[in-house]
């Protein structure tokens, strides 16, 4: 099967963008957006499986799903960033621009943004289409590229934007054996799998304490369930109102992205300058800013009133220190990277990644009723017979659990070169690919050697191998531009 768009006379590029949650929508918005789309593009063909839009990040309609990152930095448009809060007042929203709202909000934003584009284009004569399905790969050919799906069909582009999120869950430790039993859920997403799919009143082992997981708790507590969640490291997020605009400029910050990447005192630098910037915010000690406790659900309940009482002037540099670092890490060896990255782990894990005040005071209000407990501990010992699971704690004590919920998050998405093929492989690697590693200042793959960059982009999640954060919105959208601003070019178009 093929299917394939051509302009009149075969001019302008014809463009596959594969994904379509918040990267591809916001890839196709932006290129809309620009009048020079009109002479550059002949066609574009998103290839998503769901609805476009409504991504497995935040295409979920659930009230209780909430977005981490505020209005304010959740933006489509690189060159308007409150265009997000735009549309929600125009339906009615009548919230702050650093408020969070529920992500199924964000998808609805993405769908009516896309279906403006798509009029837009229409009005210029270039058809954009949703094509439903999984690609699998994509085959190089001198006369351009064939992206192929899952069920054979194969859609032919001159240009190519890889925008894939993640998808495959992470297996946790001690149950791989168990990732096809009936009573393990290996996401917690769709919420669906939860909502009235598992038994009336179960007690439920929810594996890991991050994002992932407190989405789970809050969705299986609300049901009635009695629920655990359990990590190895049984610490649960810091605590903030949102991920959100700095209420200043931080000159610390903007000098961060001009460090000599190569310095063997990086590290250290990288630290000062980021305490810098909160000291700018807000001159009490850092020790009062956080929570000494122990005991996580005492640290929960303090780091909560710190981020309500305006005490955590490190949440309010998090946005500007996650974009300086993704500015700086393409001037550092990867090596380099990895060490800084596993450095600097636990500020990442638990600060930059920090849940809401509104998850965090309904987590409170489970655990003190006392659906909802944090183990300190991962267990051990697992077994799974007819009427559930069984398990020992490493302190000895044995526990049953009729379900258990894989929340431990998700692998990130990787591209593999088979090069007797000729083909960029995105579902899983053949024996003789190559992981594909290298991601040029343009966001282009080099795949073939001895020969220019493909005329295939990267944009979003499948970034990581250039930047960290790579699921940063406003990153996302910000490549999304640029790439956009690459396409819109006629004079490279075949």
């Amino acid at each position: 099967m093929e299917y394939a768009g051509r302009s009149v006379g075969g001019r302008g590029r014809r463009v596959v963008v594969i994904g379509g949650g918040v990267a591809g929508t916001s890839l196709v918005v932006q290129l809309m957006a620009s009048r020079d789309a009109a002479g550059a593009i002949a066609s574009v063909d998103v290839v998503e499986p769901r609805a476009v839009g409504w991504g497995l990040a935040f295409g979920d309609d659930d009230p209780l799903l909430m977005c981490n990152s505020a209005v304010n930095v959740n933006s489509l448009r690189a060159d308007r960033p409150d265009d997000f809060a735009m549309y929600l007042r125009e339906c009615g929203w009548t919230g702050r621009a650093g408020d969070v709202v529920p992500r199924g909000e964000l998808a609805r934003y993405c769908e009516r943004r896309f279906r403006a584009a798509r009029r837009q284009a229409a009005r210029w004569g270039i058809p954009v289409r949703h094509v439903r399905g999984v690609v699998t790969s994509v085959r190089v050919r001198e006369e351009g590229y064939r992206v192929v799906l899952r069920d054979g069909t194969e859609v032919a582009a001159s240009d190519v934007v890889v925008c894939v999120g993640v998808h495959r869950a992470r297996v946790p430790d001690g149950f791989a054996a168990y990732t096809d039993h009936p009573r393990y859920v290996a996401s917690p997403y769709p919420s669906r799998r939860l909502r009235g799919h598992v038994p009336a009143d179960s007690r439920v082992l929810v594996l890991g304490t991050r994002q992932s997981a407190i989405d789970a708790a809050l969705l299986l507590c609300g049901e009635g369930h009695q629920v655990t969640m359990a990590s190895r490291s049984g610490r649960l997020p810091a605590v903030r109102e949102a991920l959100r605009e700095p209420p200043a400029a931080l000159p610390s910050l903007q000098r961060l992205v001009r460090l000599d990447p190569t310095d063997p005192l990086l590290a250290q630098r990288l630290t000062r300058l980021a305490v810098e910037a909160i000291r700018l915010l807000d001159t009490r000690p850092l020790r009062r800013q956080t929570s000494p406790a122990g005991d996580s659900v005492e640290r929960l309940r303090q780091e909560t009133t710190l981020a309500e009482s305006g005490a955590c002037a490190w949440a309010e540099i998090s946005v500007a220190l996650i974009e300086a670092v993704i500015e700086l890490f393409p001037t550092v060896r990867p090596e380099r990277r990895g060490e800084l990255l596993e450095r600097f782990a636990w500020f990442i894990d638990r600060y930059l990644t920090a849940m809401t005040t509104v998850n965090a005071r309904r987590l409170l209000r489970h655990l003190s009723t006392g659906a909802l407990r944090v183990s300190p501990a991962y267990p051990r010992d697992i077994q799974v017979e007819s009427d559930g699971w069984h398990l020992r704690w490493p302190s000895g004590a044995r526990e049953s659990f009729d379900v258990v919920v894989n929340a431990t998050g998700f692998e990130l998405p990787w591209l593999y070169w088979d090069g007797e093929r000729q083909a960029l492989l995105l579902d899983r690697p053949s024996p003789d690919a190559r992981v594909v590693d290298r991601l040029d200042d343009e966001l282009r793959l080099t795949l073939r050697p001895a020969r220019p960059p493909e005329r295939i982009w990267v944009a979003g999640v499948a970034t990581h191998v250039r930047v960290p954060f790579s699921n940063h919105l406003r990153n996302v959208v910000r490549q999304a531009g640029w790439v956009a601003g690459q396409l819109s070019r006629s004079e490279g178009a075949r």
